[in-house]
Order: structure tokens, then sequence, then C-alpha cells
């Protein structure tokens, strides 16, 4: 036989302890290492997506909440049909977007059974593809006009509302 004789393998780990202590750290490390890395990351200010610089996102973020409007308090309000041919006309004339064609008793008579302040209230704060028209260029009372007359040309037996 040979005279040759193996040591046996050993490594760095030579008792239990050792080997728990490495399995541990093996896992725990990683992990640390992980929740470093993300906090360096996402700490850096970075502008919002879209914005080509600094400025343009900050402006964007600090916006005004609200606008103010000045108007004419003075002037005299306009009937109903001056209202739609400035402002509704451009859907109700040709029925854009869905909208009841000025007219149409069919397409008018459902939302006429709703009454006028339904209307009136659709008009104000929009409906579906309609925006909303109140705080706009006319007064709510010129906009009920405008409501009665499309309603009255429809069929609609609406009194024009006055001024107070």
């Amino acid at each position: 036989m040979s005279d040759q004789h193996e040591e046996p393998h050993t490594g760095p780990v030579k008792t239990p302890k050792q080997f728990l202590t490495l399995v541990v750290l093996s896992f725990i490390l990683p992990i640390f290492i992980i929740i470093g890395l993300v906090n360096y990351i996402t700490s850096q200010n970075k502008p919002a997506a879209g914005a080509s610089n600094v400025a343009e996102s900050t402006a964007g973020r600090i916006q005004k909440v609200g606008t103010i409007q000045i108007k004419d308090a003075n002037r005299s309000l306009k009937t109903g049909e001056e209202v739609f041919k400035g402002q509704c006309a451009a859907c109700h004339a040709s029925g854009a977007a869905g909208s009841p064609k000025f007219g149409d008793s069919a397409a008018w008579g459902p939302r006429i059974k709703t009454g006028y302040p339904a209307l009136l209230n659709s008009a104000l704060k929009g409906k579906n593809a309609m925006p909303p028209q109140a705080g706009g260029e006319h007064e709510d009372l010129e906009i009920g006009r405008a409501v009665v007359y499309m309603a009255n040309a429809a069929g609609a037996k609406f009194s024009e509302p006055v001024a107070k």
C-alpha cells in the first residue's frame, strides 16, 4: 500500500458557533445593504416626471389654488338668445358630443320633464361632456335665460327668470 496520508478538508469555520454566526450574517448583511442602497437612491432631490428643469416642477407644485375674476357689475344682462348664440350654440346647434340639438323636441322631451331647476343645475355644474358654466363669462341668471330659451324652443313652457 501507499504511504500517502490524506489530511481531512478544513475551512475557516471550525466550530458550530462560527457556523451559526456565518449563516445569520449571510442573511442579515444583504438586507442592510439593500436598505442602505434604497435610502441612498430615494434621498436625492429629483424633479417631477416630465419636467425639463427643477424650476418648472417647483412652479407646478406651488401653483395658485384659485383665481379672481373681475366682472363689470354695471353691464346689462344678456338675453337667453344672446347667451345661446355666444356660448351654447357651439354644441347645441350641431348636437356635438351627444348634446340635444336646438329645437329637437324628441331629444329635449325627457330633459324638460325633469323641470327647469334640474336643467339649470346641469347647465351650471356640467353634465357628461358639457363643462360647467357657473362662474364663467355669464351670470347664473343669464345661463338660466339660455336654458329657458333652448327648452322653450323644444316645446317647454318655462317662464324666463328675472333679475331680483
